[in-house]
C-alpha cells in the first residue's frame, strides 16, 4: 500500500501537530448511531451486522486523510492511500479474543465474503494475532457486544506517536422502532480535532441511513 510522506516544513498543520504531539494529547468521542435502516437491510439480505459495520467504518476512515495519517515503520510521518480494518473476534480456546485483518474493498458483498473466510480460517486459534504479518496500513476496531455504553476511553501509554484512529462499538439497544449503536472514536489530537471527530460520526450516520445504496440486492 502506498505511503505518502509529509514535508513538515511545508505542512499547514505543522504548528498544531507539533504542539499536541509534544503534549501527547488524545481524546475520544462517543455517539449513538441509529442503525435501524442498516440492521433491517442486512437481516433482509441475510448478511451479518459486524462485517457491515466494519465495511461502513472503513469507508468513512478512508474518506478523510486525517484518519489515515501516521508513522510508517521507518519513522516517517505521512498518510496511507488506504487503511484496512484490524478487528477483534471471539476466541473460545483462550476464552478471550483474537485480532485479525481483512483487506478492504469498495464492494460490500466481496468484503462480507472475505470477512467470513478470514474468520473461519483464524477463529479459535488461541493467539492474539493469528494472521501475520499485520500490514502497517491497518486501523483498530473492537466490538463489545455484551453491553452498551455512553462513553469509552482507551489509552496507549507506551506509544505516544500512535496517530491512527481506534474505534469501539458496543451492544445496540432498541427504543421503539429505532435501533441505536454506541460508537466510540479514539484519536490523537495531533492529527484530528473536534471537527474531524464530529465529521466521522456524521458520515457514519449518513452511510448507515443509506444502507440500501451500498448493500445492494443481496446474493
Amino acid at each position: 500500500m502506498n505511503f505518502n510522506p509529509i514535508d513538515r516544513d511545508k505542512w499547514k498543520s505543522q504548528e498544531i501537530f507539533t504542539h499536541y504531539l509534544n503534549q501527547g494529547t488524545t481524546f475520544s468521542m462517543t455517539a449513538e448511531i441509529e442503525i435501524s435502516s442498516l440492521y433491517r437491510k442486512i437481516k433482509q439480505q441475510e448478511y451479518k451486522l459486524y462485517p457491515a459495520l466494519l465495511f461502513l467504518m472503513t469507508c468513512v476512515v478512508n474518506s478523510n486523510t486525517a484518519f489515515r495519517t501516521g508513522y510508517n515503520s521507518a519513522g516517517e510521518l505521512g498518510y496511507w492511500d488506504k487503511l484496512d480494518p484490524l478487528y477483534t473476534i471471539a476466541d473460545s480456546v483462550s476464552e478471550s479474543f483474537s485480532a485479525i485483518w481483512t483487506a478492504g474493498t469498495k464492494d460490500f458483498q466481496a468484503f462480507h465474503d472475505s470477512y467470513l473466510s478470514d474468520v473461519e480460517n483464524y477463529k479459535d486459534s488461541g493467539r492474539l494475532f493469528p494472521r501475520t504479518p499485520i500490514p502497517e496500513h491497518t486501523f483498530s476496531v473492537s466490538m463489545i457486544p455484551w453491553t452498551s455504553f455512553t462513553g469509552f476511553n482507551l489509552n496507549i501509554s507506551s506509544n505516544g506517536n500512535y496517530l491512527l484512529p481506534i474505534i469501539t462499538a458496543g451492544k445496540f439497544t432498541t427504543i421503539g422502532d429505532s435501533i441505536y449503536l454506541p460508537l466510540s472514536l479514539q484519536v490523537h489530537h495531533a492529527v484530528c480535532d473536534g471537527y474531524h471527530a464530529g465529521w466521522f460520526m456524521n458520515e457514519v450516520q449518513a452511510m448507515a441511513d443509506r444502507a440500501d445504496e451500498w448493500i445492494g440486492g443481496g446474493r
